[in-house]
């Protein structure tokens, strides 16, 4: 790809933008491409892909990133290629291989398997993850060579089926809680097969609510104009759809911006949190707790942002 061209000016931008992640950048990386490319003020993402991993990414910016946590924190599905017979130093053929072993198992016993990790999994976080140990990311102690005691951790695979298997290669998709390692899910699989795995390719098929063919891919955003580019993105309560509305005076919301709380009809949503907007323009204000008719203000955008149409978006590769 050409370099990105640096804007003039950083703007203020808010909304949120679904990004088809290539192989070969780190999350972290196509971020700060996208950035540049809106020439954006603030910008964050939810949910971490390896840079060997493809898929979907959401990109929020402005005040869009008060509420990454609720997309970070939303099930996630997969598509991802396990290689038997071999073992590597980072669970990907990102790592050296540590070993190899005969693949002498039938197809109807990886499919028992692969079904036997549905469910609540406990899994041993892998060296090379972003996870700290006294303030210093895992991967940094790999890089030296540390390796450390980690605590296993209970994550819920909702769905795993195998989608085909070939020579070697299974093929298998996967929905599951935050916090899931796919790159743990494969090794631990072929340690039940006794055979050993790795992870050959790894794609995120979605994230919550929103599905990777709604993505954008990175060289498509570069050739967009400025226009064209905004045009893309989704309003900042995209990615809180399944949370209940209220619907707030302009009494209420100004009180709401003054951290008051305000008392709004018990049966008009039930108690927890949802999403508040203008009972007049239609904006979006943020996220309130509601209890027994009372809200209170929880997060809230610094300036109302008015309803916008959710726009899909095809593939354009």
């Amino acid at each position: 790809m050409a370099s990105v061209p640096k804007p003039s000016r950083k703007r203020r931008i808010d909304g949120l933008l679904l990004l088809d992640k290539p192989a070969g950048p780190s999350s972290n990386q196509a971020l700060q491409r996208v950035k540049r490319l809106f020439g954006a003020l603030k910008a964050g993402h939810a949910g971490t892909l390896d840079p060997l991993a493809t898929g979907l990414i959401p990109v929020l910016f402005g005040e869009a990133t008060k509420f990454a946590s609720y997309l970070s924190d939303a099930h996630k599905s997969y598509e991802a290629t396990l290689l038997l017979g071999v073992t590597t130093s980072t669970g990907d053929l990102a790592g050296d291989v540590t070993e190899r072993r005969a693949v002498n198992v039938k197809h109807d016993l990886v499919a028992a398997t692969v079904a036997r990790f549905a469910g609540a999994v406990s899994q041993v976080p892998p060296m090379h993850s972003a996870i700290k140990q006294a303030g210093t990311p895992l991967y940094e102690l790999a890089r030296r060579g540390e390796v450390v005691s980690r605590t296993p951790r209970t994550v819920h695979i909702e769905e795993i089926s195998v989608i085909g298997i070939e020579d070697d290669e299974v093929n298998i998709r996967v929905r599951c809680s935050k916090g899931t390692y796919i790159r743990v899910l494969a090794e631990d699989i072929g340690a039940a097969l006794g055979c050993g795995a790795t992870l050959k390719r790894l794609r995120r098929l979605s994230v919550g609510c929103f599905d990777v063919s709604q993505a954008v891919d990175l060289d498509v955003i570069e050739a967009a104009d400025e226009v064209g580019r905004l045009r893309m993105l989704l309003p900042c309560d995209a990615g809180l759809r399944h949370l209940p509305s209220l619907l707030l005076s302009s009494t209420q919301a100004e009180s709401l911006q003054m951290g008051r709380r305000v008392q709004a009809a018990p049966e008009a949503v039930p108690d927890g949190i949802a999403r508040l907007y203008h009972m007049e323009t239609a904006a979006f204000l943020g996220l309130g707790d509601i209890s027994e008719g009372w809200v209170q203000p929880v997060r809230l955008v610094s300036a109302p942002q008015h309803e916008n149409v959710l726009r899909p978006h095809s593939r354009n590769r």
